[in-house]
């Protein structure tokens, strides 16, 4: 793919890189041409299993298990990564190349302390070391004394632990950072720090990075240029500035129809269907299952890549063509609640903590049949201690807790099975959530047998539980490991729902996922809404979400809720100050003007051959 030229000498440079997996021979990722420049901050998104987590080890001179280079190279700071010596790899990560993980829990080491993980990269005395480990972690807006440094990965939260993944990377100041994900668990003020770091060691230092994710407005936000990913290949890249404004491939447009608006002006529209497996990619262009403009010479040809502006490349036989209006589901109003109903959920002065540490206190809130409450707040502010209170997995608390008017066990192991079946949990990290020696049916399974004993119908189960979650049936058979992160949240969420529940707590669900799917799964939470009367308690860092699925909000800070409202009515005219600064500190992503066709149905369009 033609990315033009410079006279400044790349940091990468990937020329044709091929991925495939063994023994099935079949392509992960292929015909991958990059560049980035020093200073540059490259965004590459597209859906789960579009193989960017797949390109982001590649960098690093890394293969899964399973998976091998099989063609074209990769070069770092003018080094070709391909025939080092074991010992070259491990001096290049860390040093020339550093690696931000998408799972902060992954990348610490339980056993060691912060500081010793830190100065581990690290060359000098110790001295100069631990100079260069208080600088980074200021950058990082964490705490740089003895007693921080001194504390495990367990005893942080995970938007903390997070950063210190963040500062680990940019303590040698590499020549690329590769970032999978890094934002994920932060809320949104400690993610505005983050980035306008990231930002700005990259410029200092003239570092180029790579940054992966599912989030658009982050990429917006921070990155230079975007690679769009679909099935292996990159579909469309460019300037930032040029592929928001005017995006040439149909995929690339149907991800910004799908990103949800601060604003609530406008529906988030998902895409309907899957992406394909690598080992069944359909002839021609991998996207024309889903594409609205796709006709007979799409289905039989593959497109390759054609220049529409500086540095700007698009695969696409129709990259010229208006998009088409793509059918947007209403919403549904809120209906006035009658007076008599009881909430499901009821919470009177509860206060919890760990040992002397107090967490919360003075929590009082009701959650009623069918409603969306949403916690909002920063890292720490108690929102994941609340709900695991709620679920009976934290049983430290005093206060009262009822379902239904029935009094709660502290302890999930002291609660009726229907109780237990009724209140289901979605934890944020799916790498630590799901036992790696099970496959999806089971793990979708095991639940479902707690509550209910044998069931005759088990496929059937799992076969619903993995439409619900936007997953494929051959998702049924794998293991986790066989799973992109996305993928892996979709299988919590599946699981969960497998149990038909009454009250689902989901702890920051969507932060894994793509933009597409997160709207599917928002279109899902709706329907179980109106058809099962299911009652959420949505706990997120993303404030445009919350706009389109919650009717309620509850904002913590400190332990404590400092305004609870309808959603509209918060975020319209906010009372706190603290609300007001989680507001602003959101990124705000504006649809471009040619895809700003809210409430229009699917049309047809007529087959055309290529441009």
């Amino acid at each position: 793919m033609s990315t033009g030229t410079s006279t400044t000498t790349p940091a990468l440079v990937v020329d044709n890189l091929k991925i495939t997996g063994i023994p099935s021979m079949a392509a992960i990722i292929e015909e991958l041409f990059l560049e980035v420049l020093p200073g540059e901050i490259l965004g590459v998104v597209g859906e789960s299993g579009s193989g960017k987590t797949t390109l982001g080890l590649a960098l690093l001179n890394y293969c899964k298990a399973g998976t091998r280079v099989s063609g074209g190279s990769v070069s770092v700071a003018g080094q070709e990564l391909a025939g080092l010596h074991w010992r070259a790899v491990r001096e290049l990560r860390g040093q020339t190349v550093a690696y931000i993980p998408q799972s902060p829990a992954s990348a610490l080491n339980p056993a060691l302390r912060i500081g010793t993980q830190l100065k581990e990269c690290l060359p000098g005395t110790s001295g100069e070391a631990l100079l260069r480990v208080r600088e980074v972690l200021r950058e990082v807006a964490l705490p740089d004394d003895d007693a921080f440094l001194a504390r495990f990965p367990h005893q942080l939260s995970g938007g903390q632990q997070q950063r210190v993944a963040i500062a680990m990377a940019f303590t040698t100041r590499p020549a690329l950072i590769v970032m999978d994900e890094p934002t994920t668990g932060l809320d949104v003020s400690t993610q505005e720090h983050v980035l306008a770091t990231v930002r700005s060691m990259c410029k200092t230092y003239d570092c180029a990075a790579v940054y992966i994710s599912h989030d658009m407005a982050v990429v917006a936000e921070l990155a230079d240029r975007i690679a769009v990913m679909y099935s292996g290949r990159i579909v469309e890249i460019g300037s930032t500035a040029q592929v928001l404004a005017n995006p040439s491939h149909p995929y690339t447009g149907r991800l910004l129809l799908a990103v949800p608006d601060l604003d609530a002006k406008r529906p988030m529209i998902g895409i309907p269907g899957h992406a394909p497996s690598p080992l069944a990619r359909p002839q021609g262009c991998a996207f024309a299952p889903r594409c609205l403009l796709a006709d007979d010479f799409c289905r039989a040809c593959s497109p390759g890549s054609t220049d529409v502006g500086p540095r700007h490349t698009v695969r696409c036989f129709k990259a010229d063509l208006p998009f088409p209006a793509v059918p947007s589901r209403a919403v549904t109003a809120h209906t006035t609640r009658p007076v008599e109903e009881k909430p499901v959920i009821h919470i009177g002065g509860l206060k919890a903590g760990y040992g002397t540490n107090t967490v919360l206190e003075g929590i009082s809130l009701d959650v009623y049949p069918g409603d969306c409450v949403a916690l909002l707040g920063e890292s720490g502010s108690g929102k994941t201690t609340l709900s695991r209170c709620i679920a009976g997995l934290h049983h430290d608390f005093s206060g009262s807790l009822s379902l239904d008017g029935e009094p709660l066990a502290a302890s999930s192991f002291k609660r009726s099975k229907e109780q237990r079946r009724r209140v289901q949990y979605i934890f944020q990290n799916p790498y630590e959530s799901l036992n790696p020696r099970r496959t999806v049916e089971e793990l979708i399974l095991q639940p479902v047998t707690a509550v209910r004993g044998n069931v005759r119908n088990s496929r059937e189960i799992v076969a619903t539980a993995l439409e619900r979650a936007s997953l494929r049936p051959d998702h049924a058979g794998r293991y986790p490991d066989q799973l992109s992160g996305g993928e892996r949240q979709r299988v919590a969420i599946a699981r969960a729902l497998a149990t038909e529940p009454g009250v689902l707590i989901c702890d920051e669900i969507t932060s894994a996922l793509d933009v597409s799917v997160q709207s599917s799964l928002v279109d899902l939470l709706r329907t179980l809404q109106a058809e099962m009367g299911l009652t959420l308690l949505f706990i997120t860092h993303n404030i445009a979400l919350v706009r389109n699925i919650a009717q309620q909000v509850a904002v913590l800070e400190r332990g404590r809720i400092v305004e609870f409202g309808q959603v509209e009515d918060v975020f319209a005219n906010p009372q706190h100050n603290y609300t007001r600064s989680l507001i602003q500190a959101t990124p705000n992503f504006q649809l471009p003007v040619r895809l700003h066709r809210p409430g229009v149905q699917g049309a047809s369009v007529p087959a055309e051959g290529p441009r």
